[in-house]
């Protein structure tokens, strides 16, 4: 089973920990010699669930947006992000440069393309800017590619 993530970025430590603790439910749901996550490996959701499936015994598909995605990253994330692409059983790439919002939304069509399933951390609202998590939802939806919402109740970001 091929699972797929998407999700905000920047959520409160609260939210955090409540959002962590339903992604290991998620994941732990599943046979780990079955489980493969396919992750962009950003900081917040995507490393969460790589982190968790890697943990319960899973493999990691990692897909690149852009040559210069690390860049775009926080400096503190470059550590996790080296760590996790080192585990990644297989690396797809966009072929674009630029870490950009296009780059961004295509590396989440390619990861819906690979996924049986899309996890999403979403508040259920439309994205802040094109490529945002509403829009890799939408195309899931569009094409056929079951979505799981995982959002805490009450939980803001």
């Amino acid at each position: 089973m091929k699972l797929g993530i998407t999700g905000h970025r920047g959520l409160s430590p609260e939210v955090e920990e409540r959002v962590r603790a339903m992604i290991n439910e998620a994941v732990n749901a599943h046979a780990a010699a079955d489980l493969v996550a396919v992750s962009c490996i950003a900081d917040g959701p995507d490393s969460w669930f790589a982190q968790a499936v890697l943990k319960h015994g899973g493999q990691l598909e990692v897909v690149v947006p852009a040559t210069k995605y690390r860049e775009s990253l926080p400096d503190w994330h470059h550590p996790v992000y080296d760590r996790l692409l080192s585990r990644a059983g297989d690396v797809h790439e966009t072929g674009l440069t630029e870490s950009t919002s296009e780059a961004h939304m295509a590396a989440s069509e390619i990861l819906v393309g690979l996924a049986d399933e899309l996890i999403a951390v979403w508040d259920g609202k439309p994205a802040w800017g094109y490529g945002g998590t509403a829009d890799v939802v939408a195309y899931a939806e569009r094409n056929g590619v079951p979505v799981r919402v995982l959002w805490p109740t009450g939980a803001t970001r």
